[in-house]
């Protein structure tokens, strides 16, 4: 959508990285002078529940989310390696066909059945890391994830300054070499990122190196933020599951796109009850010199309460995972929040993940007709003929991730 007429309301006083005590003094303004709707749109559920449901304080009791591999899984993974290198293949044809780990396979299955029908997330610990070149490990972490969920998605449309699929990612501090306003956001930073949704079905990181300090990684349950929510402050989700403005970050500075953050799926014969929310903050407030363009209609003060709403609770009812070398985490980009601590790097240790945005067809979920647009952008046309695996970390050309 492109805006046709300039707005003149101001720009709600909020920002990427969200202040705790503006958000406190929002909401205390906005229950004192505004007569605030006390019941949830209509057809959305009071709670939802289900293993997608899950409290920060008990799930360690309930659900282990880590998967160690035995010696016997390591070895499995080196033939498959082997056997995908002897047929001289490009690592767009990696699939569970060409990286066969027959009594691996249905740990995998299983774990897929987990990120999509349970609790949203699992780690798979435990690659030996630097007993790889740097392609080996890219086809041992591509070739495990295809038996998680076998369709990857593009990350960027561009490579070296032509038409390409570019299907692996590098999370890596690399503001220290670019000029900031290439920088697309804080992935490519050693900056906080908050509570916040990617644009792929499962979202797979590979940690190939952990910083000095710090660099956690926090996921949050989707539903169980919107219980909350619910339970004390329906107009927000109000607010939340209609339309706001995303910038497209456009070279004309005027496109953007109206959808909301919340959608709410009622069960059907074919598919259970779903929540999802959808939306990276950046393109709601900008982030450093990668401003949100004033041409387009600015948030409100009812959407810039909600936005921390969802950061503030997601944070308060997150677990942090303890993210090592080896570990390749995969998540549910529709029923999880993620986001990461800042990190300090040092001349001998680089924190450094590969990231992949996946699809598992047999376990996929039904998107809103608002969201196939973004998903689109991810899964429609791959060809392994376009398709580009980079070995070193650079900066994305494209918003994909809008």
């Amino acid at each position: 959508m492109t805006a046709s007429v300039l707005s003149h309301r101001q720009q709600a006083d909020i920002e990427y990285m969200p202040d705790y005590d503006k958000y406190l003094a929002r909401g205390k303004q906005r229950q004192a002078t505004e007569e605030l709707d006390k019941h949830l749109p209509e057809g959305f559920p009071a709670a939802l529940s289900g293993q997608l449901v899950w409290n920060a304080s008990t799930i360690a009791d309930e659900y282990d989310w880590n998967y160690q591999l035995s010696a016997e899984n390591l070895k499995e993974v080196d033939a498959a390696l082997q056997y995908f290198k002897s047929s001289n293949k490009p690592i767009g044809e990696v699939g569970p066909d060409t990286f066969p780990l027959p009594h691996l396979r249905p740990i995998l299955r299983d774990i897929s059945d987990q990120v999509h029908n349970g609790h949203g997330f699992k780690v798979i610990r435990g690659l030996p890391v630097d007993n790889y070149t740097r392609e080996e490990n890219v086809i041992i972490y591509t070739g495990l994830s295809s038996h998680i969920a076998p369709i990857r998605g593009r990350q960027d449309n561009k490579w070296q300054g032509k038409p390409a699929d570019v299907m692996l990612a590098h999370v890596k501090d690399l503001s220290q070499s670019c000029k900031s306003q290439d920088i697309p956001g804080p992935v490519v930073t050693a900056d906080k990122q908050v509570f916040h949704t990617d644009a792929g079905d499962v979202i797979a990181l590979f940690c190939l190196n952990e910083g000095a300090s710090g660099g956690e990684s926090f996921l949050a349950s989707t539903c169980h933020v919107y219980n909350i929510l619910a339970a004390t402050r329906p107009d927000l989700i109000k607010t939340l599951s209609e339309p706001w403005p995303f910038d497209d970050f456009a070279q004309m500075g005027d496109v953007y796109k109206l959808r909301p953050l919340l959608y709410y799926q009622p069960a059907t014969d074919t598919d259970p009850e779903r929540l999802i929310i959808q939306y990276s903050r950046r393109n709601l407030t900008g982030y450093l010199d990668c401003k949100r363009s004033a041409h387009i209609p600015p948030l409100t003060e009812a959407q810039a309460e909600a936005l921390d709403a969802i950061h503030f609770t997601a944070e308060k009812h997150s677990i942090a995972l303890d993210f090592r070398k080896g570990d390749i985490q995969f998540a549910n980009n529709l029923s999880i929040l993620h986001a990461r601590g800042a990190f300090t790097d040092s001349s001998e240790k680089q924190r450094h993940l590969l990231r992949l945005w996946l699809r598992d067809p047999e376990h996929e979920w039904k998107k809103a007709p608002e969201l196939q647009e973004r998903f689109d952008r991810v899964y429609n046309g791959v060809t392994v003929e376009k398709s580009v695996y980079p070995l070193e970390a650079t900066i994305r050309s494209s918003n994909v991730a809008t």
